[in-house]
């Protein structure tokens, strides 16, 4: 089943960063920005432990992850929920890790974690719903970051 449309995949690879929320041993959440998302096929996501001790900790007591990607310009983009596998050897981690290293990142990769997506949601900035429209937000977020 495709919930990760190719659109959906070009725009998390595009975008990168997104915040990973896990939830901690004592049941508080745990949120954490990561910049190595990647939609990695149809129902797949991934990341990369570089400085990540508590979100790897948290899902080694509990795999539940959320994590959300959204484009800060045109203010929209994803939920994804489902549950996180810690990798650290075998072919998918090599793969994986080889992608990350054609895409730039030099940083040590001691794990990679593969989220399967349950399920997913798209986010929209409520400005939308009042009428705004996407080129009316992208000219006001441009000129807010310049």
């Amino acid at each position: 089943m495709e919930l990760i449309s190719s659109d959906i995949r070009n725009f998390v690879n595009y975008q990168k960063l997104g915040y990973v929320a896990t939830v901690s041993a004592d049941n508080t959440p745990n949120l954490s920005p990561k910049g190595t998302i990647v939609a990695i096929d149809e129902s797949h996501l991934a990341f990369a432990d570089i400085r990540s001790p508590q979100t790897i900790e948290n899902l080694r007591q509990n795999s539940s992850i959320e994590i959300n990607v959204v484009d800060p310009i045109h203010r929209k983009g994803f939920r994804f929920k489902g549950t996180g596998k810690i990798i650290s050897e075998g072919e998918k981690f090599k793969e994986i890790l080889e992608q990350y290293k054609k895409n730039g990142i030099k940083s040590n990769i001691s794990s990679i974690v593969i989220v399967s997506v349950a399920s997913l949601n798209e986010v929209t900035s409520p400005s939308y719903d009042l009428g705004v429209t996407e080129d009316e937000l992208v000219s006001k977020w441009k000129k807010y970051y310049q």
